[in-house]
């Protein structure tokens, strides 16, 4: 019988392009998932925020996916401790849900994501992470999948709000639900 993974899991980045697209990947690779954006810079802000739900309680809709793929909410400035509750309340009955990690860390898992530079930009961590190639050759210093290059065209449009297309980084990004952080 196999190990249930994580519901929840955080993603964490320095690179501020990986900041966006590692939890779009992790949450798209689910199926259906819930992002949970501490940083505030996804999804639409005329939507009910975090903090709205942390005020005034979810509403039946909101516990639960109302269909597949992504859904992106918006902390609203409500800090972890605050909101920590209701991301587990939304996690029994979401998928997946992935958190955008906030500067002031998460409570649960948490997956780093690293650029394989070269050079001296060379990341140095030997921590598990997941391990961004840019198809320069670089090896990781530490555990972890390694993600494909990502073409431009695939950048820009998960920068501009559509989800990346099915292929091996997606494939890549599934694995993670399974590994120890999880």
């Amino acid at each position: 019988m196999g190990r249930e993974r994580s519901r929840v899991l955080a993603v964490r980045s320095v690179d501020p392009v990986m900041s966006v697209l590692g939890p779009v990947g992790l949450a798209a690779s689910s199926g259906t998932a819930l992002v949970v954006d501490f940083n505030d810079q996804m999804g639409r802000s005329s939507s009910r925020s975090l903090a709205d739900l942390v005020t005034e309680g979810p509403r039946l809709a909101e516990l639960s996916p109302g269909r597949k793929g992504v859904a992106i909410l918006r902390a609203g400035g409500v800090g972890v401790a605050e909101a920590h509750p209701i991301v587990e309340r939304l996690a029994v009955h979401w998928p997946a849900v992935v958190v955008r990690e906030p500067v002031d860390g998460w409570p649960g898992p948490v997956v780093p994501v690293q650029l394989m530079y070269p050079g001296c930009l060379y990341p140095t961590s030997t921590e598990p992470s997941v391990w961004q190639s840019l198809g320069l050759g670089a090896r990781p210093p530490g555990p972890g999948p390694i993600l494909p290059p990502l073409n431009p065209a695939q950048v820009r449009r998960v920068l501009n709000g559509s989800l990346p297309t099915r292929g091996r980084w997606l494939t890549t990004w599934e694995r993670v639900w399974e590994l120890p952080w999880a």
